[in-house]
């Protein structure tokens, strides 16, 4: 593994891998992940602003049950949620990609809308290019190999996709940039919408209206805050929540924990080294 960042995600239990640089499709962001650990690994999966694809491959075991308590094993596609989800599991080793809303559209081949905040079958939305990506990532030698596989799949699929209207990949955009502190009224009027036609079309393409989305952008942004060690007041502060207590709810209703629990979790530290803006590591 070559990273500056090796010991947070050891102390996590997992080896975390990144490429190089950018990839090959806007808005698509692949780690690889390695569980170190001695026995099984369990543990809360929090919400975040991205739609996630894992293929798991190799001889471990990985099962996640979604916020409604559905459990599925293996490889998976999770859609915008704003619960926690759980996983459990042995020696897993997988891929992970998270798309933005904006592209997850066209690489999956159905709305993000249509997961209905479920944990689904890979294979259900893929068919056969599931099992086949899977079969690639397993055979491959090292980290570099298995990025360039599925970057040339997700890259792919992208062209021939459907992609959002042009209005709601800005709504997103500004969202995102804003860390979620933008009004509904804002966002319709820049992309020239009606604040109704906006509600729709962006929760039918994204899968969540626009307000619960800010919401969870922000929330995103705070909780990140909060495992780097910033105090809940200065979070609450900045990021846009009235006050200390509105953070607590917040954090409470995405996490089931409150802010000092959730800026404990070991996950975190690998999560922040596997989804940082630069820098390479690779494990073999």
């Amino acid at each position: 593994m070559r990273s500056t960042a090796h010991q947070p995600a050891a102390a996590a239990g997992w080896d975390v891998a990144r490429p190089p640089g950018p990839g090959r499709t806007a808005g698509v962001r692949i780690a690889g992940f390695r569980d170190r650990s001695a026995g099984p690994v369990e543990g809360p999966l929090f919400p975040h602003p991205a739609v996630t694809l894992v293929v798991a491959f190799g001889e471990g075991s990985l099962v996640v049950a979604d916020a409604g308590g559905r459990h599925q094993g293996g490889s998976f596609v999770a859609g915008l949620v704003t619960g926690a989800a759980g996983m459990r599991g042995e020696k897993v080793m997988c891929l992970e990609v998270r798309l933005s809303p904006v592209v997850a559209r066209a690489v999956l081949g159905v709305c993000p809308a249509e997961l209905e905040g479920a944990v689904v079958a890979l294979d259900d939305v893929w068919g056969r290019d599931a099992a086949r990506l899977r079969e690639q990532l397993g055979g491959a030698t090292s980290w570099q190999e298995r990025f360039a596989l599925a970057e040339a799949s997700l890259a792919r699929r992208s062209k021939t996709g459907p992609s959002v209207d042009p209005e709601v990949a800005r709504a997103w955009d500004r969202i995102a940039v804003s860390h979620g502190r933008i009004r509904v009224e804002e966002l319709a009027a820049e992309v020239g919408w009606s604040r109704k036609r906006l509600w729709s079309r962006f929760g039918s393409q994204i899968g969540l209206p626009p307000k619960r989305a800010a919401r969870l952008v922000r929330f995103d942004h705070a909780v990140h805050r909060l495992a780097v060690g910033e105090s809940p007041a200065r979070v609450a502060a900045e990021g846009g929540y009235v006050d200390q207590s509105h953070l607590h709810r917040d954090v409470m209703a995405f996490t089931g924990v409150t802010p000092s629990t959730v800026a404990g979790k070991p996950w975190l530290a690998a999560d922040d080294l596997a989804w940082a803006q630069h820098g390479v590591s690779d494990v073999d």
